[in-house]
């Protein structure tokens, strides 16, 4: 079956269990890899050493150009999270991708500001 074609249906699901996509692991070979955490693509090659499968290609390809929390790219790629992060570890290994924590809780804004915002479009 080729790449192409990954799904027998929308109920039947991947052809591959998450557990092979993973190659068989579930912690990522990173820590920086945390749920929220934000990834972009670097745009450099994949070195010769790389064994990149066609997730980890249509990984790269979800967060080319683009910063994008790890949640997003999974639910994108119709993935389990945690077989995201073990991905995202073997790219981030490789140099392919920059991860950054999440936003600290304090630079977040509050929800009165959120509310005032909110108020102020309704008032335009």
């Amino acid at each position: 079956m080729s790449r192409e074609h990954e799904w027998v249906d929308e109920e039947a699901g991947p052809v591959v269990r998450p557990y092979a996509v993973a190659r068989g692991r579930t912690k990522s070979a990173s820590s920086e890899v945390d749920l929220l955490a934000i990834v972009v693509s670097t745009g450099l090659p994949a070195p010769s050493k790389a064994e990149l499968g066609a997730q980890h290609r249509r990984l790269l390809a979800c967060v080319a150009g683009q910063s994008r929390p790890v949640v997003e790219v999974a639910a994108d790629l119709g993935l389990p999270v945690g077989v995201v992060r073990v991905l995202l570890g073997d790219l981030l290994e490789h140099g392919l991708v920059t991860v950054r924590p999440p936003r600290d809780k304090a630079a977040t804004p509050t929800e009165s500001l959120l509310r005032e915002v909110i108020n102020g479009l309704r008032a335009l």
